[in-house]
């Protein structure tokens, strides 16, 4: 069973969010059910519409003073059919990006507690998403995570879970997508893994989150202090020396210890679950630069050495450990050189937690099932999406495979109302046995269905279909049953159907020959 993501540490206060004029934020900011943009500093919070299929628009009753502009709609999900609710973003192929989910309940269904329901990155389970603590305290939650996408569009689905009570609804307030530069975080194979952010902190700061602009893909960074000796830094950083490129802001304030001394920090400040860990740590010597500005420290990781003699100067240094063992509560330590001038210092760390992917559905099996998504007038509202995973939570009628590939083995979307056309991608589903579209009102030709080489079962009785049937239907190695009746098929009946192996049912209707 693949470990779900694991649930961001941190909330934001809703009253306490602030963004700066700066560059425009590149990806995409969504406010969700929101009617139109609006604009917080220099992000232009776009409505969702253009993303999701299914849901409805809802404003937060009575929503708090200074609450930002962005919580103050959401979209959530009442049909418990669906398997799953996905936004679709446009993507480039294997580029990197961050993912940020955020969450405000306000009673906007006229209840007193949050829902609890999953979300869904691409066929990965992230986590499970019950923000009521934080709600209870005036917060909203948010969730962040950083993965690859695999073809030209990212999926976030939201889903109901064993704890979504009947009579509540998933729902969502904002999504964030924004694209990161190759360098960052790069030392994780996303092609197998994601990250899920637990911790981000800026050391010895206080007050609100450090974000934009200086961070330039919005990151969070919230104050950290333990009591530890806070020193402001009296030179500058350039951020894209680094390759996780760090706002500079966070370098202005470190924790220290004095002359000789050791500083241990218990950071992240919950106990983490046993798991592989990316861990980022940042420094910079605070004085004002000079040829004895630098100071050098082992770092232990709860008594581990995770770097030994680190020289850091007033130009900043990183450390990082790509997959870290850690469980429980976590111990920094910092031990100063023997003769040391000045005590060690940090500056702003990240944890996340590493993550495996939950697999994915074959890219051709996507082709197919989009295709007929697209053909169809009124797919079910559960088609966007990965098909076929995470596993559970496949497109309402499609059953697959299982496997690290997953592969569509059968469609049945019998009596759904379907209007449209079957497309010819269908051809693309070359693992399917059966395909059921009954009592639909599908229009336009039966397709060629030649590389369907596994197809045993296809039933498009009772729609309106016209036209022949293809030939190549009768040269399908596999097929045992073909059932057309009450169409409007016309022309000759291909030779192949007339073997004994096949149960062939064309009337009534239809205006077919034998040949």
């Amino acid at each position: 069973m693949v470990a779900p993501l694991s649930r961001v540490l941190a909330a934001l206060l809703v009253i306490g969010l602030h963004v700066h004029a700066a560059h425009a934020l590149s990806g995409y900011q969504i406010n969700c059910g929101a009617r139109g943009e609006r604009v917080a500093g220099n992000v232009t919070w776009v409505p969702d519409g253009p993303f999701v299929r299914a849901g409805n628009a809802a404003a937060v009753p009575s929503p708090p003073p200074g609450m930002p502009p962005m919580l103050a709609s959401l979209r959530y999900f009442p049909d418990a059919s669906a398997g799953k609710h996905c936004y679709v973003l446009p993507a480039a192929r294997k580029a990197t990006y961050l993912v940020r989910t955020t969450y405000y309940y306000g009673g906007f269904d006229g209840g007193d507690r949050p829902p609890v329901f999953d979300q869904i990155i691409e066929g990965t389970r992230w986590s499970e998403v019950d923000t009521a603590a934080d709600y209870a305290r005036g917060r909203a939650t948010y969730f962040e995570a950083v993965v690859r996408a695999t073809g030209r569009q990212v999926s976030v689905c939201l889903a109901r879970n064993a704890a979504t009570a009947p009579t509540s609804s998933p729902f969502i307030s904002a999504l964030e997508v924004v694209p990161l530069d190759d360098s960052v975080y790069n030392a994780t194979d996303f092609s197998s893994y994601a990250l899920s952010t637990i911790a981000r902190h800026s050391f010895g700061h206080h007050g609100d989150a450090l974000s934009q602009p200086g961070d330039e893909f919005n990151r969070y960074w919230e104050p950290y202090s333990d009591g530890a000796p806070v020193v402001e830094s009296q030179g500058s950083v350039a951020p894209a020396a680094f390759w996780n490129k760090p706002p500079e802001e966070v370098f202005r304030r470190g924790l220290t210890a004095s002359r000789g001394d050791t500083l241990e920090l218990q950071w992240p400040p919950a106990p983490l679950p046993k798991a592989s860990y990316y861990l980022a740590l940042y420094f910079q010597d605070n004085r004002a630069p000079s040829p004895l500005s630098w100071r050098v420290f082992d770092v232990a990781v709860n008594g581990q050495a995770f770097f030994a003699g680190l020289n850091v100067s007033t130009a900043g240094s990183m450390l990082y450990g790509a997959a870290w063992p850690l469980s429980g509560q976590t111990k920094i330590t910092l031990t100063p050189a023997p003769g040391s001038p000045v005590g060690p210092v940090i500056n702003a760390a990240e944890v996340m937690m590493v993550v495996p992917l939950g697999g994915r559905t074959h890219p051709r099996d996507v082709i197919g099932m989009e295709g007929l998504a697209r053909g169809f007038a009124n797919p079910p509202s559960d088609w966007s999406g990965d098909p076929c995973l995470p596993v559970g939570n496949s497109w309402t009628g499609v059953s697959c495979s299982q496997g690290a590939l997953a592969r569509v083995t059968a469609l049945n979307l019998t009596n759904f109302s379907v209007e449209g056309s079957i497309s010819d991608h269908i051809a693309n589903l070359t693992a399917i046995s059966s395909v059921w579209l009954v009592g639909n009102n599908l229009t336009g030709q039966i397709p060629v269905m030649s590389s369907l080489h596994h197809l045993a079962s296809l039933h498009l009785e009772d729609n309106q279909l016209a036209g022949p049937i293809p030939p190549s239907l009768g040269e399908l190695p596999r097929l045992q049953e073909l059932f057309v009746q009450n169409n409007n098929l016309q022309g000759n009946i291909p030779i192949g159907l007339n073997r004994t192996s096949i149960t062939f049912k064309y009337t009534p209707g239809n205006n077919l020959n034998q040949q």
